[in-house]
This record gives structure tokens, sequence and C-alpha cells, in this order.
């Protein structure tokens, strides 16, 4: 039997979102290379049960037309449970993982680009993630992608060798705080308090397992595959989510501009693994001023509130 990759889509309450995500996929090149497994968490109150239910109900009628496998989970586990476990559980069976949420639609080529990242790079030690997520920032048009120090939540894929680097117990990021020169680098030179962020998870106010991830790698010294346009829109910022608030064009470009973007035919994937310092400033520029205007009306408060359970 041909392998096929693992297709991890985790997703709770939001049936329209959900259904838009899996329109998506099902015209994504190369999704018959995909095996498809569809995470459903289940309910925390009983006022939300019926809507879980209508999730599931769309859920469904996506397994019939994806040939995907349905795993609805009978008590919720939780945005960072429901990841963590669901990721290793793939790692293990399959040796890599292509991961999403309910709130993302994706580009054509989203899982085009991220095989054939996943195969390039299968073997490289260095390389801990391929991101599917960019900033609304312009790069140059060659190559397609780049490394950076920097993980992400929003599309993403690993192999079971990097993610055997994630942690769920941070408690030696204790240490790691009190020194200054970790600080500034964790935070891309004080572009954004991922800092406060990963304080926060160490005294119980956030549970994101997008933190830990990104301390994990930090601490491994590796790099993470970035495209130079984004290949998926997130939708989460419209007041569906769990954590996030109503917000504008704060973090993503739009969904036609994802979709339609003229990628080339070959991606073009850069020669070595060596950081790419000037898109890091790029995005720094970006993550220190936001989306202006918003920025100066509470942006990042916003965006660290949608962060609880998330990363960028």
């Amino acid at each position: 039997m041909t392998f096929r990759t693992p297709l991890a889509i985790f997703t709770y309450n939001r049936p329209a979102h959900t259904r838009q995500m899996l329109e998506s996929i099902a015209v994504c090149r190369r999704q018959d290379e995909c095996r498809i497994f569809l995470f459903s968490d289940g309910p925390k109150t009983s006022e939300q049960e019926q809507v879980v239910q209508a999730t599931r109900a769309v859920l469904r009628e996506g397994m019939d037309r994806l040939g995907a496998q349905l795993i609805e989970q009978p008590v919720n586990l939780g945005l960072a449970r429901s990841i963590v476990e669901g990721v290793t559980e793939l790692c293990d069976e399959f040796g890599r993982v292509i991961v999403l949420e309910d709130d993302m639609i994706v580009s054509p080529r989203f899982l085009d680009y991220m095989i054939t990242a996943l195969d390039r790079y299968q073997d490289d030690d260095r390389v801990s993630q391929v991101s599917g997520y960019m900033h609304p920032v312009d790069h140059p048009a060659h190559p397609d992608a780049f490394f950076l120090p920097l993980t992400t939540t929003w599309g993403w894929s690993t192999w079971k060798r990097a993610w055997e680097l994630f942690r769920w117990d941070v408690k030696e990021a204790s240490v790691d705080l009190q020194d200054q020169a970790f600080r500034l680098a964790f935070d891309l030179d004080g572009a954004y308090p991922y800092s406060r962020m990963l304080e926060d998870c160490l005294a119980g106010r956030n549970d994101s397992w997008g933190i830990r991830w990104w301390w994990s790698v930090f601490k491994a010294g590796s790099v993470v595959l970035h495209p130079r346009h984004s290949l998926v829109w997130v939708g989460g910022f419209d007041g569906t989510g769990t954590h996030a608030g109503v917000n504008t064009n704060m973090m993503s470009r739009s969904a036609q501009d994802v979709i339609s973007f003229p990628w080339k035919e070959t991606f073009a994937f850069p020669p070595t693994t060596a950081v790419d310092w000037p898109a890091r400033e790029r995005i720094k520029k970006y993550l220190r001023v936001g989306a202006a205007p918003d920025a100066r009306r509470g942006l990042k408060a916003r965006l660290t509130n949608f962060l609880k359970d998330h990363l960028i």
C-alpha cells in the first residue's frame, strides 16, 4: 500500500468554519496522498452539546467526501490536550503529521507544499517543523520559503523525531526566564512577549501547548521552514473562538488572497537550513507595529488573549 501522510484536523464547536475548512481541503492538490483524521472535542457544558453535535454532522459529511476517519471525544479535552495527544499518536504511527484547526482555510497548494517539505527535510535533525502560515508581510519572490528560529500553530507539520522535543512539563523554563539574554532572543529581540506567555504557562494562567512547543524547539536550537506568502487563512478572529475577540485584519491576509496566490508549479526551497535574518527582521517589525492602526488600539492585548491556547 502506498504511504499516505496523516492530516489531523482539530474541531470543536464551529460547524460553519469546519465546513469551509473541509471544502478547502477537498480541492487541495495531493489530497489523495493524505490520510485524514477528524478530531472532534467533547462539549465543555451542556449548553455546548447542540453546537458540538452540529459540528460533528458536518464532519460526518466530510468523512464520506474525503474518506476520512472521525474521532469523537466523549468528554472535553481542551485544545491543548487534544492537539498534543492527537499529534503524538499520529507521529508514533506514521512518523509525521500535518496539523490544522477548524477556523482555517488553506491554499490549494497547502498539502503539496507540506508533503514536499516533509519529504525533503525528513532526515534533517536541524529542522523541527514546517509552517504553512505567514504574517501579512512582503518577502522577496525567491525562494518560496525560508528558515526562522520560530514555531507556528496555524497550519503546520512535523516529524516524530522532532515532536519528541516537545515537553508538557516546562518547569525548567523558570531558570531560563531569569536570563535576560534568553528572554530577549525568545521574544524575537523584544518584538513579541513570548516570555510573558511562558511565565503565564508556568503559573497556570494559560494552558498553551504552543508556547511549550516554541520553548522546546528554541531550547533545541532548531529551525522552522516558513513560506514567503501564507498558505493558510485564519478565521478565528471573528468572535467565534474560545479565546478570540472580534478583530479586523490583524494577523492574516484575506482568504481569497491565500487561495488565489499564484505559486509556481514547483516550490523553490532555500539551498541551506541557515536562518534568513532579513526575513526575521521584517517579521519583527510587523510584530512590533502590528496591523496599524489597530496596534494603537490595544491590538497586542487582544492577540495575547487569543493566544492563550495558541502560538503564532
